[in-house]
C-alpha cells in the first residue's frame, strides 16, 4: 500500500464538528445506561464534604472516565478523548480532565469502597442483560492473583520497594470470574501498598469474590483457584463458608515433600500438553508431564484440628532439563523431576482437575491487558485516587467484555485490544434530520455485521435486550 497522491496534493485540517473517532461509544454507553451505571453510582457514591464541586454529579464523572477508558485512555490527560468533534452532540455531561482529576483526588478509603460496591452491582446488571458468563449456572471459576505495577515519583502515596529490588511499585489484588466457555471478567479489585504481602487480606478478598460470583448468577459449582501465596487455612475456610470448592497451588514444604516421595512410580499418569510450553529455567519446549494424586492429604496440621483441611493433593511433575540425570547404584540413569502440587476438593477426575487448575493462568491475560491499557499508569500521587482508578478500570473492562458478548461469538472471546479496534474506535460523521441523528460509518468496515448487531441489541426495547 502506498499514498495515491503527491504530498503537495494532500492537506489536513481539524475543523469538522460533526466527526467522531469513537462511534462505538454510542452503543457501549447505551449499554451502560441500560444496566443502570449512573443510578448505581448516584445511589452508592456519596462524596459529601469533598469540596471543589467534586461531590456534585459523581455519575457524570464516572461515566466520563469509564467511556474514555473503553476508548483507550490510560492517563488523566487522555480522558479528553470524550470531548472531541461531535462527542458533545452524542453525549451529555462529559467532563474535562482537570475536573476528573479533582474528582479522583477527593476519594477517601470509604469512598473507594462505595465505588467498588457500585462496580459489583454493575457487573451483576451486565451479567443479567448480556451473555457475559454463559454456563455460570453449571460451573464458575474464581481466580485470585496479585500484581506489581511500577510507578515513579517519590511523592506517590503507597509506592514502595516490594518484590523487585530498587523498583517502586503499587500492589493491586484482583479476582476474576470465568466459565469453561467464556473469557474472564473482573469480580473485585483492591489497591495495596508496594510492600504488602501477597496474602495480606486474602481471606476477606476471597470471600468478597465468592459473594460476587453468587450475585452474577453463579448457582452451580464454584471453584476458587489461586497460587501458593494464597495457600492458607483461612482462605480454604472462606471457600467452605461460601459453599465453594478450592484449587490452590501448594508450596513445597516438608510435609508435602514427604507425601510426594511416598507416591509409587506406577501411580504416575503421562499427559501431553495441547501445545508445547517453554521451560521457565532453560527455555526449552516441554510437551509432556506426569500426574499423580494423593486422595486424602491433611494440610495445616500445625493448627488446631478444627482449622485443618483434608482434600486431594494432585501433583504434576516435569523433567528438570537444567539438571543432569542422577546415576543410581546399578549405573542406571534416573531423571530429575520438578514437582508442582496443588491442594483441591474439586470433584472432577484427576486429569480434568489438573487441567482446570493450570487454566488459572487465564488471570495473567487480564493483568497483561490492564498494563497495556488503563493501568499503564496509576496517574495520581494520591493512593485513594489510584484505588478509584483501579475500580473504574474494572468497570470499563467488564463493560467492554459485555459489549463483545452482544456483538458476535468471535468478539465474545476477543481480546480487549481487538474489541476496541473493531467495535469502539470506528470513525463516523453525524447528520441531522427531523430532530434525529444518523451516524454515517465507513463503507466496507470489516466488522460491520458485529457492530450493527451490537447497536441493534442495545437500542431494542428493554424487554427484548
Amino acid at each position: 500500500m502506498k499514498s495515491s497522491h503527491t504530498p503537495a496534493a494532500v492537506s489536513a485540517a481539524f475543523d469538522d464538528p460533526n466527526l467522531t473517532a469513537h462511534a462505538g461509544l454510542v452503543p457501549v454507553m447505551r449499554l451502560a445506561q441500560r444496566c443502570g451505571l449512573s443510578h448505581l453510582v448516584a445511589d452508592k457514591v456519596k462524596l459529601t464534604g469533598a469540596g471543589n464541586g467534586a461531590s456534585a454529579a459523581p455519575q457524570a464523572k464516572v461515566n466520563s472516565i469509564v467511556a474514555a477508558m473503553v476508548a483507550g485512555a490510560d492517563s488523566i490527560d487522555d480522558l479528553d478523548l470524550v470531548r472531541h468533534g461531535a462527542m458533545p452532540t452524542l453525549f451529555n455531561g462529559a467532563r474535562a480532565p482537570s475536573t476528573l482529576g479533582t474528582f479522583l483526588r477527593s476519594f477517601t478509603h470509604g469512598h473507594a469502597l462505595q465505588l467498588h460496591s457500585a462496580h459489583r452491582a454493575f457487573l451483576a446488571r451486565l451479567a443479567a442483560h448480556t451473555p457475559l458468563l454463559p454456563s455460570a449456572a453449571q460451573k464458575t471459576f474464581i481466580d485470585v492473583d496479585s500484581t506489581h505495577k511500577r510507578v515513579y515519583g517519590r511523592t506517590k502515596q503507597g509506592a514502595e520497594h516490594g518484590r523487585f529490588k530498587g523498583v517502586r511499585t503499587l500492589h493491586p489484588l484482583l479476582a476474576t470470574l470465568s466459565t469453561p466457555t467464556s473469557r474472564p471478567v473482573i469480580a473485585t479489585v483492591q489497591m495495596r501498598r508496594g510492600k504488602a504481602a501477597d496474602s495480606r487480606g486474602a481471606t476477606r478478598f476471597a470471600g468478597q469474590a465468592l459473594a460476587t460470583a453468587g450475585e452474577v448468577g453463579s448457582t452451580g459449582l464454584r471453584v476458587l483457584r489461586a497460587d501458593s501465596q494464597f495457600y492458607n487455612a483461612d482462605v480454604i475456610a472462606a471457600c467452605g463458608r461460601a459453599g465453594a470448592r478450592f484449587s490452590i497451588t501448594a508450596g513445597m514444604n516438608p510435609s508435602i515433600k514427604r507425601a510426594i516421595a511416598a507416591i509409587e512410580e506406577g501411580a504416575w499418569t503421562q499427559i501431553t500438553y495441547p501445545t508445547a510450553v517453554p521451560d521457565p529455567q532453560t527455555g526449552e519446549l516441554i510437551s509432556g508431564a506426569q500426574v499423580a494424586e494423593i486422595g486424602a492429604y491433611t494440610a495445616f496440621t500445625g493448627r488446631p484440628k478444627a482449622e485443618q483441611a483434608t482434600a486431594r493433593l494432585i501433583v504434576r511433575r516435569v523433567r528438570d532439563l537444567a539438571t543432569p540425570a542422577a546415576v543410581g547404584e546399578q549405573g542406571e540413569l534416573f531423571p530429575v523431576w520438578r514437582y508442582h502440587p496443588f491442594f483441591t476438593d474439586n470433584p472432577a477426575p484427576m486429569l480434568q482437575a489438573e487441567r482446570e487448575h493450570r487454566h488459572h493462568a487465564v488471570i495473567e491475560q487480564v493483568i497483561a491487558d490492564s498494563k497495556a491499557g488503563a493501568l499503564a499508569h496509576l496517574p495520581s500521587a494520591h493512593f485513594q485516587a489510584n484505588a478509584a482508578w483501579l475500580t473504574l478500570w474494572a468497570m470499563a473492562y467488564n463493560l467492554l467484555r459485555a459489549t463483545g458478548a452482544l456483538a458476535s461469538a468471535f468478539h465474545a472471546k476477543a481480546t480487549t485490544a481487538t474489541l476496541r479496534a473493531h467495535l469502539v474506535c470506528v470513525p463516523a460523521r453525524i447528520a441531522r434530520s427531523a430532530r434525529r441523528l444518523r451516524l454515517h460509518l465507513p463503507q466496507r468496515w470489516p466488522w460491520q455485521g458485529a457492530w450493527e448487531q451490537l447497536f441493534e441489541s442495545v437500542h431494542d426495547p428493554p424487554g427484548r435486550a
